[in-house]
């Protein structure tokens, strides 16, 4: 089954919390539950914790790409553009855990003396977690910790793990720099705009878009906007553009009756086979074989169990 990353017109994922009350997601992962073993590159309010179980990982924050090694895990900073890849096309188990800052807010003058100015501090995007190192040994055994209790399910695990986040927090405040913890460094006005034009892809891909258009979303000329889109995503803007539409594209086969014309054209794609012959070239099948297999794959989850 491959996962997909679900995203708001402003490009910022939708993050399906263990329990919608609480918001918090706890999961074990394999890069091989994601197409082609890459996610999209997404951003959200939340902040995220990587942890590598076996094999590396390929990481892209805000242009740094960077390679988080067995055993050792990266914790990312609230608004960041990311997304997670295979090297070499070797698969990598994690485990992943993502939370919003609001558990962290038990007392309005905590929240804004420790948490916010590092959360609202664009120049903080990432700490990378070294196993070999003793100053961030303790962190990673604290996500070690909360994978546990969520598999314990004890009732009330959630404020064992909530206390575990404050530890972890506490540990990331006594390693960065002062500058950063009181949040005096600039704010990067190119990730602001990169957002806005990913925001109008998000909400206009079903139309004919171009580059010019795109551009002049962010309130830049085209060879900024492809400047910039290389820099956060990695891709140009009509790469990141059709790569969304097969996204969705996907997520209908899988999901609705419509004809495979009609989500061609409803994703932005004027033609079939210009469709077909993209959409196999990500996935390695056409849509039909696609929608045939998704289905066979639902048919044969529902004589089985999924445990965490």
């Amino acid at each position: 089954m491959k996962i997909n990353t679900n995203v708001m017109n402003d490009a910022s994922e939708i993050i399906a919390y263990d329990n919608a009350d609480i918001p918090l997601y706890i999961r074990h992962g394999k890069l091989s539950d994601y197409t082609n073993m890459k996610a999209l590159c997404h951003w959200h309010e939340d902040i995220e914790l990587i942890y590598i179980l076996k094999g590396e990982m390929g990481y892209y924050i805000n242009g740094n790409e960077i390679t988080i090694k067995e055993h050792d895990g990266i914790i990312i900073n609230s608004k960041q553009m990311h997304y997670g890849f295979s090297y070499n096309n070797q698969d990598c188990t994690f485990i992943c855990i993502i939370f919003h800052p609001s558990l962290l807010n038990s007392c309005d003058k905590i929240y804004q003396k420790f948490i916010s100015p590092v959360l609202n501090d664009s120049c903080f995007e990432f700490y990378y977690l070294d196993s070999l190192q003793d100053k961030d040994q303790s962190t990673l055994l604290a996500i070690e910790q909360i994978v546990h209790l969520k598999q314990e399910n004890e009732t009330g695990y959630q404020l064992n793990v909530i206390g575990l986040l404050f530890q972890i927090w506490k540990n990331l405040l006594g390693l960065l720099p002062e500058e950063l913890r009181v949040g005096t460094l600039p704010y990067y006005d190119d990730l602001a705009i990169q957002r806005t034009m990913v925001s109008y892809i998000h909400q206009n891909y079903s139309s004919k878009l171009t580059l010019s258009q795109i551009a002049s979303s962010g309130g830049v000329c085209k060879s900024k906007c492809c400047q910039i889109f290389k820099k956060y995503s990695n891709q140009s803007p009509i790469d990141f553009l059709n790569t969304y539409r097969l996204e969705v594209s996907k997520n209908l086969l899988k999901e609705t009756d419509k004809n495979i014309t009609e989500i061609a054209t409803s994703c932005g794609f004027n033609h079939l086979s210009y469709y077909a012959s993209m959409f196999q070239n990500r996935y390695g099948t056409p849509p039909s074989e696609y929608r045939k297999l998704e289905k066979h794959s639902v048919l044969s989850k529902s004589h089985s169990t999924n445990n965490f």
